[in-house]
C-alpha cells in the first residue's frame, strides 16, 4: 500500500498558550475550512516558556507544557479519525542551551567534559578549548564578575546572576576561591563579546544559544530520533518537515536514515533554493517547503514597467543617504557575507582554517571568507555541486587577486567529498547565506518588499506570465508533492502585506509623491530605510503601534547601516521610533497615510486573492498558514505567530456556508471563501489536480489575466490590477471583450455558483471577486 502524501496541510502553532489538545479541538473546523492534513510546530520538549518550539531541550519526549505524549496521542485520534494526517516540524540541526539546567545532555557535557557519554552529540572543538567548552555567557570579563559576586558557588553549582553551571565531580571544597573553582571546570565562561571571535562549537547560524548536534553519528541519530520513530511506529505521525537541513554535516545521508525509519513517510525540507537553483533530485524527500513557489507567485503579479521609477526613488534615496547602489545585487550580498563572515561567524572560519591545518594563517582565513562571501547557493552536496565552489574560487579570485594563491592552496581539500574541511565548509555556507542575505542584505534593498522574501531574489523584479507557467509545469512534473507556501514563521512579511505592496510597481510615481509627503513629516533621517519603514506600515495598516515599534527596532539593526543588535545607537532608533509614532500621533501624517492605504487596499487584496487561488489550486501541497485564511498582514517574526481568532473564522466560515457571498473588505471573508472553495475541491476531487496546462485568454485585457487547467479544476486570476482598472475608466468593463476560451458544454465557478458555458468573458466571469475556480457542469 503507498504511503499516503498529503493534498494540503494547515500549519498551527503549538505553545504552552495553544496545546495539542487546543490543535485537536480545531478539528471540525479545519475538515470544514477543506484541509487535508494538520502541520504542527516543533513538538518536543524545548526551553520553558519558548513560544516557536525550535529551541529543542529534550528531544526524546513530546513537551509537556504542549500537552505531552498524551496530548499527541489524542490530538492523532481526532484528526485521524476524520481523515486527516498529520505533518510535524522536527529540528535535527540544533538544541536549546540557552539554560544549561534544562538539557540533560549539556549539562551533562559541562559536567564531565570530554568523558560525558553526550560529548560525541555536540561539534566541539576541545583542543581549541584547552579541554573546555566556551560559554560566552558574561556581560563582562570572568575575574570582574568574581570580584562583584556576580559569579558565585551556590548550591553545589556555579553561578552568574540567575544563570546556573554545573561542577565537575571533586572540583570544589569550602573556602576555594571561585575563580579557581571556575577554572576547574570543563566549561570556561566568557565575555559575550568573544563568541564571533574565540566560541569552540557549532552552533545555528550565530545564535550560541543552539548547540550543534551531530546526527551525523548513527548513535546520536538513533538517540535523538527514537521518540519521532515511535510515532511512525504506532502511527500517531503521518509526515515531517526537516528544519535546516543545510546545517547538516551529512544531509543527504541524513534524509536516507529518516526515510528508513519513517518507513518512507511524506518528508518535505527547508531547503532555501536560490534562483535557478533546483532541489537535488537525489534527496530522500518529497520536496521543499515552498519558498521558491512563493518567489514565481509574488513576481507574476508585480508589473515589470515599474522597475524603472522604483530604481530612480532607489537610488536617489541612496544618493542623498550617502549609501552605495542596491545593485548589483551579487555584490551588494559579497559585501553582506562577508561582514558575517568576518564578524559573528568568524569563529567557523576560523575553525575551518583549523581543519584545513593553518590555524594562524590570516591569508587562509581570507580566502575563506571570500570564497563564502562569493558561494552563489546556500551549500553544495559534494560530490555533486563542484560547481558551485569553482564559482566562488573563480569570483572571488576576480575581486581579490591578492587572494589568488591561498584560494588555490584551499581549493583541493574545500572539494574533497571526505575532508573535515570540505564538510564544514558546506555547512558554513548556509550559515553565512542566511546571515548575510535574510538577515542583513534583505533590510538594505528597500525598493519594494514584495520581492525580499526568503529564498528570493530581489534583483528579479517580475515574472511574466509564460515563465510563471513554465516553472509551475517544471514543479508539477520534477516534485509532484513538494509543499507550496505564501506565509511561514520565517517570512519577513505576510502574504497580504507583500500583495499590497506589489501594487507599488503599478503606481511607483505616485509612491515617489506619497513617501515625500511622509518623510517630510517623519523621517529616520535614512532614506532607504524609511523606504522600508513606510512600506511596513502601509503594507500592514491597520497595524498597531507596539506591533510596528518592534519591527522598526528589529529592521533598523538587522541592517545594520545605521544600528546593529551589537553597538545600538540610541539617537538613530529614537528617530526610528518618532516615525512609528508619527502615524499616530500627527493628524496630518495619519490623514495621509489612511487615505493612501484606501487609495490602493482594493488592488491589494485583488492580488492577495490571486495569490491565493494560484498557490491552492497549483503543482504542488499547498499549506495554509494559521490564519491566513484571512488577511495575512503580520510583519517578521514573533509578528506572524501571534495568536489567531479562530472564533472569527467559525463565525465568517457558517455565514459562507449559509449562502451568505462576502464583498471584498477588510473583514477578509472573500478570502476565506478562495480558500475553503479551492481547499475542498482539492481534497474531494483530486482527480481535477493532476496535470498543468496553460489555458488560453484572449482579448485586449489578455495580459492582465492568468488561467491555468489543473486537469478538470481551471483557475483564473487577476494580475495588475491598477493598470486593469485604468482601462475601463469611461468604457464599462476593463476587461472589455477579454475572453477565457474553453471547450464547448456547461461549467461552474465554485466560487460563485454561477454555470458559464463555452467561451466566457472575463467581464462576466470576474465581476464580483479577482478570480474564479471553474469545474465541468453543474454543481449539484
Amino acid at each position: 500500500m503507498p504511503t499516503p502524501r498529503p493534498r494540503s496541510t494547515y500549519r498551527l502553532q503549538i505553545r504552552p498558550s495553544f496545546t495539542l489538545d487546543d490543535a485537536a479541538a480545531l478539528q471540525q473546523y479545519l475538515t470544514d475550512l477543506g484541509a487535508d492534513w494538520v502541520y504542527f510546530s516543533p513538538i518536543l520538549t524545548a526551553s520553558e516558556g519558548s513560544d516557536h518550539g525550535y529551541d529543542v531541550v529534550d528531544p526524546t519526549t513530546v513537551d509537556p507544557a504542549r500537552g505531552g505524549r498524551g496530548a499527541l496521542e489524542r490530538a492523532s485520534r481526532v484528526f485521524h479519525d476524520a481523515g486527516l494526517g498529520i505533518l510535524v516540524d522536527i529540528v535535527p540541526n540544533h538544541v536549546g542551551v540557552a539554560r544549561a539546567e534544562e538539557n540533560a545532555w549539556w549539562w551533562d557535557v559541562l559536567t564531565h567534559g570530554p568523558a560525558s557519554r553526550h560529548a560525541a552529540a555536540f561539534d566541539i572543538d576541545w583542543a581549541f578549548g584547552g579541554g573546555r567548552v566556551r560559554l560566552p555567557v558574561l556581560g563582562e570579563d570572568v575575574g570582574a564578575a568574581a570580584s562583584s559576586g556576580a559569579l558565585r558557588v551556590e548550591g553545589g553549582e556555579l553561578h552568574y546572576y540567575d544563570h546556573r553551571y554545573p561542577l565537575a565531580p571533586g572540583s570544589a571544597a569550602v573556602g576555594d576561591d571561585v575563580l579557581d573553582v571556575h577554572d576547574r571546570q570543563h566549561y570556561e565562561l566568557m565575555d559575550w563579546r568573544r563568541e564571533a571571535d574565540d566560541l569552540n562549537y557549532r552552533r545555528f547560524f550565530g545564535v550560541s544559544s543552539l548547540a550543534a548536534v551531530r546526527v551525523e553519528d548513527r548513535a546520536v541519530f538513533d538517540e535523538t530520533h527514537g521518540e519521532v520513530g515511535s510515532w511512525f511506529a504506532e502511527g500517531l505521525v503521518d509526515g515531517l518537515r526537516v528544519d535546516h537541513p543545510d546545517g547538516l554535516r551529512a544531509p543527504v545521508d541524513y534524509l536516507e536514515r529518516l526515510q528508513e525509519l519513517t518507513g518512507g513517510a511524506y518528508v518535505v525540507v527547508e531547503k532555501i533554493l536560490e534562483h535557478g537553483e533546483a532541489l537535488p533530485q537525489f534527496f530522500a524527500a518529497d520536496g521543499t517547503t515552498g519558498y521558491e513557489t512563493l518567489a514565481d507567485i509574488d513576481r507574476v503579479l508585480v508589473d515589470p514597467s515599474g522597475e524603472p521609477g522604483l530604481d530612480t526613488l532607489d537610488e536617489r534615496l541612496r544618493k542623498a543617504s550617502d549609501l552605495p547602489a542596491a545593485f548589483p545585487w551579487a555584490e551588494v550580498i559579497a559585501g553582506t557575507k562577508r561582514a558575517i563572515g568576518e564578524g559573528i561567524l568568524r569563529s567557523e572560519v576560523r575553525r575551518l582554517a583549523r581543519d584545513l591545518g593553518a590555524p594562524d594563517d590570516p591569508a587562509t582565513q581570507d580566502a575563506l571568507v571570500e570564497l563564502l562571501a562569493r558561494f552563489p547557493v546556500y551549500r553544495s552536496y559534494l560530490p555533486a555541486g563542484r560547481g558551485h565552489l569553482d564559482e566562488a574560487a573563480a569570483a572571488a579570485r576576480a575581486h581579490r587577486p591578492d587572494l589568488a594563491g591561498a584560494i588555490d592552496a584551499v581549493l583541493p581539500a574545500l572539494a574533497d567529498p571526505q575532508h573535515p574541511a570540505a564538510l564544514r565548509f558546506q555547512q558554513t555556507s548556509g550559515m553565512v547565506m542566511a546571515k548575510g542575505v535574510e538577515d542583513t542584505a534583505f533590510y538594505r534593498a528597500t525598493r519594494l518588499g514584495t520581492l525580499t522574501e526568503v529564498g528570493a531574489d530581489p534583483s528579479v523584479f517580475a515574472l511574466p506570465v509564460d515563465r510563471f507557467h513554465a516553472a509551475q509545469a517544471a514543479r508539477h512534473a520534477a516534485w509532484p508533492h513538494s509543499m507550496t507556501t505564501l506565509s511561514t514563521h520565517d517570512t519577513k512579511r505576510g502574504e497580504d502585506v507583500r500583495a499590497r505592496l506589489a501594487v507599488l510597481a503599478e503606481i511607483p510615481a505616485r509612491w515617489t509623491q506619497v513617501l515625500e509627503e511622509l518623510t517630510d513629516a517623519a523621517t529616520t533621517g535614512h532614506g532607504p530605510f524609511d523606504a522600508l519603514l513606510w512600506q511596513a506600515i502601509v503594507g500592514a495598516w491597520p497595524a498597531s503601534r507596539e506591533r510596528l515599534h518592534a519591527y522598526a527596532e528589529k529592521a533598523a539593526r538587522e541592517a545594520a547601516e545605521a544600528t546593529s543588535w551589537l553597538a545600538p545607537d540610541v539617537r538613530f532608533e529614537r528617530r526610528v521610533h518618532a516615525v512609528v509614532d508619527g502615524a499616530f500621533d500627527d493628524p496630518d501624517v495619519a490623514r495621509r497615510l489612511e487615505s493612501f492605504v484606501s487609495e490602493i487596499e482594493g488592488a491589494g487584496w485583488s492580488n492577495s486573492l490571486s495569490a491565493k487561488l494560484l498557490q491552492l489550486t497549483g503543482p504542488g501541497v499547498p499549506d495554509v498558514y494559521q490564519g491566513s485564511e484571512l488577511w495575512e498582514q503580520s510583519l517578521v517574526d514573533p509578528d506572524n505567530r501571534r495568536t489567531v481568532d479562530f472564533d472569527e473564522r467559525r463565525r465568517l466560515l457558517s455565514l459562507i456556508e449559509a449562502g451568505d457571498q462576502p464583498v471584498v473588505d477588510r473583514t477578509g471573508a472573500a478570502k476565506l471563501l478562495v480558500t475553503a472553495r479551492a481547499l475542498r475541491l482539492r481534497r474531494d476531487r483530486p482527480e481535477l489536480f493532476t496535470r498543468y496546462t496553460a489555458m488560453t485568454v484572449v482579448g485586449a485585457a489578455a495580459d492582465h489575466a492568468i488561467a491555468v487547467d489543473r486537469g478538470g479544476a481551471v483557475a483564473v486570476a487577476t494580475r495588475l490590477p491598477v493598470g486593469l482598472a485604468a482601462r475601463g475608466e469611461g468604457t464599462g468593463s476593463p476587461w472589455g471583450d477579454t475572453m477565457l476560451l474553453r471547450h464547448a458544454g456547461p461549467t461552474t465557478d465554485v466560487l460563485t455558483g454561477r454555470v458559464y458555458s463555452g467561451h466566457v468573458l472575463l467581464a462576466e466571469l470576474l465581476d464580483l471577486y479577482p478570480v474564479a475556480l471553474l469545474v465541468a457542469g453543474e454543481l449539484p
